[in-house]
């Protein structure tokens, strides 16, 4: 029987490039969104069916959802969209899988684990850059150091963000900078954890991000520290150091949504060439109690061009595979840490051990 499949958000800036990567591949995705006008024009161009509904029922969403096999979400804020989408999946039976990189996203996806083992669903969110390749570092990573009690995770990555990538940071900023500490996520300055990593193409600056990892790495690795990174240009530093001290005011709602408004008409992700151009540089370390430690690297395509192959990558696994799946995944569970390395244009994982001489244990 033929499974059917529906990318919510299909006219976003990420949901359109799926819809056009899916459409090319010659799969055939039902196209969803809140605007109506933009996903009906987009499907006819792709010549794919589209339906329209927006995420303020649950019981409207289950109806609109009832019968697909899979949905991925890709309209954000996430922190606003995947709550409702994720009851409608369990109530409707659907798997649903999202692209979203927000922490509170995956820990609420977790909390759900017994429930979609219950509805015989997968739930998976962060099928996109974030966290594909860095959950596919780290599995590697654990794997070969088993005892591992750190992991340190980064990128380095050239090029612009979509209006939902910035509204989306923004909205982080108000918030503060999430870490992973003796298994507990904490909170601590924005800018305030910073260091110099050699993420494959010399040292640069890098300063910790609330990069999705910070969750889902953990239940991926089950390490109890984890910090994630990224590289830092001297006007990123400067930007951060800005909005740092505006990050008071962006926790009074009416302005962070203001400034949400004006990144939507104002900020659009880069173009198809400067995604062609782009390659992003991958690093992840782990070390036990001993000071052993294990380096990896490895490259990618643009995070928005992975971002759709990614996606649609487990798309794919999920509606062929005969394996039977259910409950909270990420990525690297899912699907293994060789996902990342059989992307387009990706590096095979440089994989480097920095072990002590063997010790006397007696």
């Amino acid at each position: 029987m033929t499974k059917t499949w529906m990318i919510y958000g299909a006219n976003g800036y990420s949901g359109e490039l799926i819809a056009r990567e899916a459409k090319r591949r010659g799969m055939s995705p039902v196209l969803a969104g809140r605007n109506a006008d933009a996903v009906s024009a987009l499907a006819g161009e792709l010549d794919l069916e589209w339906t329209s509904f927006d995420l303020s029922s649950v019981d409207a969403i289950s109806r609109s959802i009832a019968g697909y096999d899979l949905i991925l979400h890709c309209a954000g804020p996430f922190s606003a969209t995947a709550r409702p989408m994720l009851s409608a999946c369990l109530v409707s039976q659907v798997s649903y899988l999202d692209i979203t990189g927000e922490i509170p996203v995956f820990e609420y996806a977790k909390s759900l684990n017994d429930d979609a083992r219950r509805a015989n669903i997968v739930i998976c969110p962060g099928v996109g850059f974030d966290v594909i390749p860095t959950d596919c570092l780290a599995l590697r990573l654990k794997l070969e150091l088993p005892d591992a009690t750190e992991l340190t995770l980064g990128f380095d990555a050239d090029g612009g963000l979509s209006p939902g990538t910035a509204k989306t940071a923004l909205e982080s900023i108000a918030k503060g900078l999430w870490v992973r500490r003796d298994g507990q996520l904490l909170r601590t300055g924005l800018n305030s954890v910073r260091r110099e990593i050699d993420f494959g193409r010399g040292k640069r600056p890098a300063m910790a991000i609330s990069w999705g990892d910070v969750s889902t790495a953990h239940h991926t690795t089950g390490i109890a520290n984890i910090t994630t990174y990224a590289s830092q240009t001297e006007e990123m530093r400067k930007a951060v150091f800005w909005l740092g001290l505006l990050a008071p005011l962006l926790k009074i709602g009416p302005i962070l949504r203001f400034l949400q408004r004006r990144i939507e008409s104002t900020v659009v992700g880069p173009d198809r060439q400067a995604r062609d151009q782009n390659t992003t540089y991958l690093w992840g370390e782990v070390s036990n109690p001993h000071s052993d430690r294990v380096t990896a690297r490895m490259t990618t395509e643009d995070s928005y061009t992975l971002t759709g192959a990614g996606s649609l990558a487990v798309v794919d696994h999920l509606l062929t595979t005969s394996e039977q799946q259910t409950g909270y995944y990420t990525p690297a569970t899912l699907m293994g840490y060789e996902l990342v390395e059989r992307l387009p244009n990706s590096s095979p994982m440089q994989v480097k051990r920095h072990f002590l001489p063997a010790r006397d244990d007696v």
